[in-house]
């Protein structure tokens, strides 16, 4: 039986941390369905399309990986690609009591589906992409944390920043 696991996120934009996560999710599940997901009460940095396409080429290189973008609760759409794992990757304790509660409430709603949590590299233990896209519009550096196309992306966006 194959298992098939969904990594649900913003990714607005995706970082090294993300791609690290889902890599390492790969190597675990046969198929990992990278999801955008679709905050129609939050207005993103970038369009849902940009980031599918930053993700859609930064993860590229993985063979099990796909890239799509969902709206609703993570749960339907879980069950509507016939996944029975969802994967939440941690920085830190703080992101634990969150992803916790998150893991609690979607069992209640879907006891047939797991949470896999998945620790980062140390590298990437303060990385988010708030914190990107903050770093960048003043002028700071974040080559080390970002896929080339989204430093790209980044640059383009923002004209300026070498």
């Amino acid at each position: 039986m194959k298992i098939r696991a969904v990594y649900p996120g913003s990714f607005d934009p995706i970082t090294n941390g993300h791609i690290y996560i889902a890599q390492r999710a790969a190597a675990i599940f046969d198929e990992v369905i990278v999801s955008i997901l679709i905050n129609e009460r939050k207005q993103g940095s970038f369009s849902v399309n940009e980031r599918l396409d930053m993700a859609r080429a930064s993860l590229s290189h993985v063979k099990n990986i796909r890239v799509d973008s969902f709206n609703g609760l993570l749960v339907d759409y879980v069950r509507q690609n016939k996944a029975s794992v969802i994967i939440r990757g941690l920085r830190a304790m703080s992101d634990f009591e969150y992803e916790f509660q998150m893991a609690l409430m979607n069992r209640k709603l879907a006891p047939e589906i797991e949470t896999f949590f998945i620790v980062t590299d140390s590298k990437y233990s303060y990385v988010s992409s708030s914190s990107i896209r903050e770093i960048f519009h003043f002028g700071g550096t974040v080559r080390d944390f970002v896929p080339d196309v989204v430093f790209n992306k980044l640059r383009e966006r923002y004209n300026s920043n070498p």
